[in-house]
């Protein structure tokens, strides 16, 4: 279990991003947990090990004696926590032989029960590893550090053959920066894996077009006793604008490749109101449509309430990396072929949202995810079993013997 006693370490390590901020790291105390990880890859014996001005931690693992011709493959995790909870003081609950049924998460009054996440009846018997209630744990994406490294210390302990391996540690994914300093190029490798994901049978190659949109409504404010013909109340118009788009494409009611609109926040009053959307679909020619239809929303109020009645600011987030994993079969049979030999099952489910390995495939880095073993990421419900952390370290270690082969 040195996968989950790593994790134990790492989450102890407060280094949620900040998502308001406009720095890079978003937030300074990213370098506590970066500048351990370097110092602990040094001694496991990886080399060329840096962390950059950015807070990203590379190394390297050179490959052994008749290997030096095989694709070089890396493996990438992030460092940070979301900002959707408290990241700081995470104190976890350790339960050997979990015995399936409900586990009160400290003295918050918060219970983790099988009746609202089921697949709590395949950890039975695990060492299960949970919050307390009053923060999120950080496997999301510590889990996938932990692993990386416990599957590089496997390697060099055991002498065993392999290419050129690559590791990588990001800042900011959480706030959709991870890869905006990744140094593709000095990387150095031919593919890599994000270890990023949920159950640890995941192979995830396919994620959604992702936007952000934001709709500004000017109003014009009078007495509302002398309001007929002259009031133009630019929350009525941004309600107006949300009843326009369809009611059933929103988070709550798609699932496997539909795609939504999401309304993430709202404000207004009567001179001025807000809204903002996230934008999601796996087909790009849907995806297109969606920002076409907001397009229309904005020029249809603007005819019928007078021009700049509505503005309309539309930013591209990251592409669905499918087409770009598509001419490399092989990172997908490898990982297949890794988890057949230990008996699992592969889960190959399109991913209703984003990770790094997105904009790094679209970069250059072909780079497919791969899970985990964690449940219920961003909030106080997040946990863990070890065994599942052994499992995701072997199929990494798998994965590097496939392509030694």
């Amino acid at each position: 279990m040195k996968a989950a006693h790593r994790l134990l370490k790492y989450i102890k390590v407060y280094t949620t991003s900040d998502e308001n901020s406009t720095s890079a790291p978003s937030a300074q105390r990213e370098f506590d947990l970066a500048n351990q990880l370097a110092e602990e890859m040094r001694n496991i014996g990886i080399t060329d090990v840096r962390v950059t001005d950015t807070c990203y931690v590379y190394g390297e693992i050179p490959a052994t004696a008749g290997k030096e011709q095989i694709p070089a493959i890396g493996f990438i995790s992030h460092m940070d926590t979301a900002p959707d909870f408290n990241g700081e003081a995470v104190n976890p609950q350790i339960i050997e032989n979990y015995d399936g049924e409900n586990v009160e998460l400290g003295t918050s009054g918060r219970v983790l029960s099988p009746s609202e996440f089921p697949h709590l009846a395949q950890l039975r018997g695990k060492t299960l590893i949970t919050t307390d209630g009053t923060t999120l744990l950080g496997a999301d994406d510590k889990a996938g550090i932990a692993e990386i490294l416990t599957a590089c210390e496997t390697i060099l302990q055991k002498n065993m053959p392999h290419g050129r391996i690559r590791i990588g540690f990001t800042p900011d994914e959480e706030v959709g920066s991870g890869a905006d300093h990744f140094d593709v190029p000095g990387f150095g490798a031919d593919f890599a894996y994000t270890v990023d994901g949920g159950d640890s049978s995941e192979i995830s190659y396919e994620n959604f077009n992702a936007a952000g949109a934001k709709l500004t409504f000017s109003g014009f404010n009078v007495h509302p006793g002398d309001a007929k013909d002259t009031m133009k109340n630019a929350s009525l118009i941004a309600m107006e604008a949300n009843a326009m788009l369809p009611a059933a494409e929103t988070p709550a009611h798609t699932q496997g490749r539909e795609g939504f609109f999401h309304l993430c926040n709202m404000s207004g009053n009567i001179e001025e109101a807000k809204l903002e959307y996230i934008i999601r679909d796996h087909s790009k020619e849907h995806f297109e449509i969606r920002k076409d239809m907001l397009h229309k929303i904005a020029d249809i109020l603007n005819e019928k309430y007078g021009k700049d009645t509505v503005q309309l600011e539309i930013k591209d987030q990251y592409e669905n990396m499918l087409q770009y994993i598509k001419p490399y079969p092989q990172l997908i049979e490898n990982a297949r072929k890794a988890m057949t030999a230990l008996g699992v099952a592969p889960c190959e489910l399109p991913i209703r949202g984003g990770t790094d390995g997105a904009k790094l495939s679209v970069s250059g880095l072909p780079c497919p995810n791969l899970g985990t073993g964690g449940h219920a990421f961003h909030g106080p419900y997040e946990h863990i079993a070890a065994e599942d952390m052994d499992l995701s370290t072997e199929i990494i270690v798998g994965i590097i013997e496939q392509f030694a082969k």
